[in-house]
């Protein structure tokens, strides 16, 4: 870490949601996907921290000052027969990058997921950004290249669900 200063990852509170939110508008403009971000404040609320959490959140802070997030949720294998964890998001500010504190991040959801008993550690990578595919397997992350992600958004979901 820079200088002397140290580096505290632990559990998002509903006090950080103005600087989740800031992140998560970082990390939309470093995917160049910032057009379609919706979040606010009373989504991130309700949605992570409400009654029915959809996910977790660990706060990186250096010296005080937040410098990143990793937010994930559990899935299931039933190949595997066990639990496991996909990381949604791991992000860094730009001023902070090549310090450690991804690996930090991602070392410490490693350690839930072996923690919580599970099978796998998934996450996706954008197919250009190479700088991040190259720190994941340096890591020793498999890019798996015969899978494809699926997605369905509001609209395509409301028309399935209509549908006999």
């Amino acid at each position: 870490m820079p200088g002397d200063e140290q580096l505290l990852i632990t559990p998002a509170t509903q006090g950080d949601i103005p600087v989740l939110l800031a992140l998560i508008r970082g990390l939309a403009e470093y995917e160049k996907l910032a057009h379609i971000v919706t979040a606010t404040e009373e989504s991130i609320r309700k949605t992570l921290f409400g009654d029915r959490p959809f996910a977790e959140v660990l706060s990186a802070r250096l010296a005080g000052r937040p410098v990143g997030y990793a937010l994930f949720f559990h899935n299931y294998s039933t190949f595997l027969a066990q639990p496991g964890i996909y990381l949604e998001d791991l992000f860094v500010v730009p001023e902070h990058r090549h310090q450690g504190l991804g690996k930090a991040l991602l070392a410490h959801v490693a350690r839930l997921a072996r923690d919580r008993g599970c099978g796998r550690l998934e996450w996706s990578v954008l197919d250009w950004n190479e700088l991040a595919i190259n720190f994941y397997r340096h890591l020793g992350a498999t890019v798996l290249p015969d899978w494809r992600i699926c997605r369905m958004t509001t609209d395509d979901i409301s028309r399935l669900a209509g549908q006999s």
